[in-house]
């Protein structure tokens, strides 16, 4: 069975599980998707994560974060969907609560904060947004 959207049902199933206070979330594996953890990780919002081979698929699973029994991850949602993707340049892009949350965006030198791409001055979609 094909996913319409893995990303968001990667990013559903982080919140769920924080929601049930659950310490790992398993997930199936893919590049975007690992470096869409490897942001995560770089900015704080989860401990980390592994792949591991199960009956011949990958797995992403990953660690998730919390402070004095809190998720560390308030809200997580996708901003950009299959059936409508946006795009912005690095003048538009937003700040996330004020500058204290991160979006997470595609652009053509790879996955990264908007903080990161607008010192390098690139635009790309807006995959998500985390605070």
């Amino acid at each position: 069975m094909s996913m319409s959207d893995p990303i968001g049902d990667m990013l559903a199933r982080i919140k769920n599980s924080q929601l049930r206070s659950q310490k790992k979330v398993s997930l199936p594996s893919s590049k975007f998707k690992i470096k869409i953890a490897e942001v995560l990780k770089e900015e704080g919002f989860i401990l980390d994560f592994k792949i591991i081979e199960k009956e011949g698929k990958s797995e992403l699973v990953i660690d998730l974060k919390y402070n004095l029994g809190n998720p560390v991850i308030n809200v997580i949602e996708r901003v950009s969907k299959p059936g409508r993707r946006i795009f912005s340049s690095a003048e538009s892009l937003p700040k996330i609560n004020n500058g204290l949350g991160i979006a997470i965006i595609s652009t053509p030198k790879g996955v990264m904060t908007d903080v990161n791409a607008r010192k390098q001055k690139i635009g790309g979609e807006i995959i998500c947004k985390v605070f």
